[in-house]
């Protein structure tokens, strides 16, 4: 799903593009190596739906898209692309995006050490948008790293709560999104009503974002995703699907056997088919549904209608975007 077809707003496309030109020059370095290292997922594209968030959000209480709003978008972009370079260390990832990640490419030391410039260059952007947005965003990114330090320690637990699996989506997806939202209300001067409706809005958002996320592992198409499915039930990440499917009668017992370590491509296809089968992951999509119809109350009201509506139009679509495959 592309944020942008949703949104339908005219002044997005337009304000994207220019973004893409804030975007690539914020990652640049005195060394090429560093700006060819840092540019790197920047080239090889993606849907910008956190700098989509921002710019509809300030749209939303009657802002207009200024440049500071665009830098705005781009530091929590580099935020973003910053985590998926060293979400790729830890998961020793070979590719993202459709190109080599930068760890196989590069090697993990010069990874992490560009996704630091990254975050580096994002917290420039923010002090210099102002103390607020500063503070702002260096809470977010000590809520990023609770939130994926959450999850590590859950790692091959089957005893997984589901208060905890929330928690660290809350931490590492949802707090970026509404952070987004957030920012973009901020710079473009809007109220504390309006501040606080997006940034309630950008949170939900973000919560069933990654929820529906996790049901893609287990039922989506692999062609479409990029990935194998059932790659987190293999690497020990128990999702909201999983959760709920430990607690069925009929299978629980024995994917809690197979459960509990890491999975060989045999059982991650078994334990995939074993979680699909059950109603976990109607009642996942029906959770995630939920927190979008939350997002969406959040911009009833907002002074500019056509976008408070576009954003409901959003989350609408995002919980309608997951379809199970028939048994």
């Amino acid at each position: 799903m592309n944020a942008i077809d949703v949104l339908q707003l005219p002044e997005l496309r337009p304000s994207l593009e220019r973004l893409e030109v804030l975007l690539a020059r914020s990652a640049g370095a005195d060394d090429p190596f560093l700006t060819e290292v840092a540019g790197h997922l920047i080239s090889a594209g993606g849907k910008r739906l956190r700098p989509c968030l921002t710019i509809a959000s300030a749209l939303a209480g009657g802002g207009e898209v200024t440049e500071e709003v665009l830098l705005g978008g781009v530091a929590v972009e580099l935020v973003h692309l910053a985590s998926l370079y060293h979400d790729d260390v830890m998961d020793e990832a070979t590719a993202r995006r459709g190109v080599p990640s930068v760890n196989a490419r590069w090697g993990n030391n010069v990874a992490v050490v560009s996704g630091d410039f990254l975050l580096a260059r994002a917290a420039g952007i923010a002090a210099r948008l102002g103390t607020e947005v500063a503070v702002l965003l260096a809470d977010t990114l000590a809520a990023l790293c609770e939130g994926q330090v959450i999850e590590c320690q859950a790692l091959f637990d089957v005893e997984r709560t589901e208060e905890a699996y929330f928690a660290a989506v809350r931490g590492k997806t949802a707090a970026l999104m509404a952070t987004s939202c957030r920012i973009g209300a901020i710079v473009a001067g809007h109220g504390p009503d309006e501040t606080e409706a997006l940034t309630r809005y950008g949170m939900s958002f973000g919560m069933a974002f990654q929820v529906l996320d996790d049901v893609l592992d287990v039922v989506g198409d692999e062609e479409e995703i990029g990935k194998l499915t059932g790659q987190d039930l293999a690497e020990g990440i128990y999702t909201l699907p999983a959760l709920r499917a430990l607690t069925d009668r009929t299978i629980g017992p024995e994917l809690r056997g197979l459960l509990g370590n890491r999975l060989d491509d045999a059982d991650r296809a078994k334990a995939r088919s074993m979680v699909a089968s059950t109603k976990g992951v109607v009642a996942a999509i029906d959770s995630a549904r939920e927190f979008m119809a939350s997002a969406a109350a959040e911009v009833e009201t907002m002074p500019c209608p056509d976008v408070g509506a576009a954003l409901a139009r959003l989350s609408a679509e995002m919980s309608g975007s997951v379809i199970v495959p028939a048994a």
